[in-house]
């Protein structure tokens, strides 16, 4: 006598397939091709303002540097020495609560790591923040010195047409938006009006680290309705100055 066959569950199997299917789609999304060699990651991940991000390749691209972005999940894949491959690492403006948060600690020790081994380091607004001792993940290149806002902000005002004093240099009007003062560590380049630090360089290890309070990279855009004594060409050649300082650890002139 023949056994009947068993009947197909395709229920069963339709959702075996499924699962199936399900799994190797996370996998495709969990694998982040790496960044592309180049001489400088620019950090694109959570917590950055997309506007500073294009506004910051532009500069890039006008100055004819090779340049890849790196997402929080692919900056956190990278090892300290696959940081190292690259000379300079970029962090823009943003909310340096969210970046610093967005990267777990072991990623923040790398990127630590790899500036102390020799990657240079460039902090603009957000990114400056948390290069310092930020209650919020950050790097602590800096160490220990947290870095408060610029005195602006306890006014109330949150973004304004700022003048900026540079050592052996003409001062300089540019764009500021929550940015800090970056009293307590390293040279200072450039100073706000009140004599605080408004951008300052030192050596962390054997990288470069150079910081910025200010957004001298701003396009026009951002710039409507407040009044600027400079023109926003001038403060963006003054930002390709300070990126390839950065890039190539030259240090600025200082007070």
């Amino acid at each position: 006598m023949r056994t009947p066959a068993t009947p197909v569950d395709y229920a069963a199997m339709y959702s075996r397939i499924l699962a199936a299917w399900l799994f190797a789609a996370a996998c495709r999304h969990d694998a982040d091709p790496a960044p592309a060699p180049a001489s400088i990651l620019l950090f694109n991940g959570r917590g950055t303002s997309a506007g500073d991000v294009a506004a910051v390749e532009r500069i890039l691209r006008d100055a004819r540097l090779s340049y890849a972005t790196a997402s929080s999940r692919q900056l956190a894949a990278l090892t300290a020495p696959q940081l190292g491959t690259y000379r300079l690492l970029i962090v823009p403006g943003g909310n340096f609560e969210q970046i610093g948060n967005g990267l777990s600690p072991i990623a923040v020790a790398n990127v630590r790591d790899a500036v102390h081994g020799g990657l240079n380091y460039l902090g603009i607004c957000a990114g400056a923040f948390f290069a310092g001792n930020s209650p919020y993940n950050g790097l602590n290149l800096t160490s220990g010195v947290r870095f408060p806002f610029y005195a602006a902000e306890a006014r109330g005002v949150r973004k304004a047409a700022v003048q900026i004093a540079i050592a052996g240099s003409s001062p300089l009007e540019q764009y500021w938006e929550d940015g800090p003062q970056l009293s307590g560590w390293g040279d200072v380049v450039a100073k706000y009006a009140d004599g605080t630090p408004a951008v300052a360089q030192g050596r962390v290890g054997q990288g470069w680290v150079l910081l910025l309070g200010t957004h001298p990279e701003a396009p026009d855009s951002w710039r409507d309705g407040q009044q600027f004594s400079t023109s926003g060409a001038a403060a963006r050649a003054y930002a390709g100055t300070l990126i390839i300082a950065a890039l190539n650890a030259t240090p600025l002139q200082h007070y």
